[in-house]
C-alpha cells in the first residue's frame, strides 16, 4: 500500500517567474552600484528604506546594460523619488 497520497493524477506544471530569470553579471558591470548599495544596508542596520537611492540606481544600470528587462522606475515603487528629481530639477533651473 502506497503512503502518498494521490489527488486526481495532476501533473505539477512549473511556470516562469512573473518578470523572468534576468542573468548574472558575470562581468562586473554594476558591481560598483552594488557595493554601494550594500554598504549603505550595512551602515544603515538593513533599513532598505534608507537606501532606495541606491537601489534604483543599482537597477538603472542593469537596465542598462540588458542586465534585466527594462521596467519603468514607477512600476517598481520609486515614483516619489523620480517626482523629486524632477522637483530639484525645476528648481535648479529657476
Amino acid at each position: 500500500m502506497s503512503t502518498a497520497m494521490n489527488f486526481g493524477n495532476k501533473a505539477f506544471k512549473p511556470r516562469a517567474p512573473d518578470k523572468g530569470a534576468f542573468p548574472l553579471d558575470h562581468f562586473g558591470e554594476c558591481k560598483n552600484f552594488k557595493d554601494k548599495y550594500m554598504n549603505c544596508l550595512r551602515e544603515n542596520s538593513y533599513e532598505n528604506s534608507m537606501c532606495r537611492e541606491q537601489s534604483k540606481q543599482y537597477l538603472e544600470c542593469r537596465m542598462d546594460r540588458q542586465l534585466m528587462t527594462k521596467e519603468p522606475l514607477q512600476k517598481l515603487g520609486f515614483k516619489d523619488l523620480l517626482d523629486e528629481d524632477s522637483r530639484n530639477t525645476t528648481e535648479t533651473e529657476s
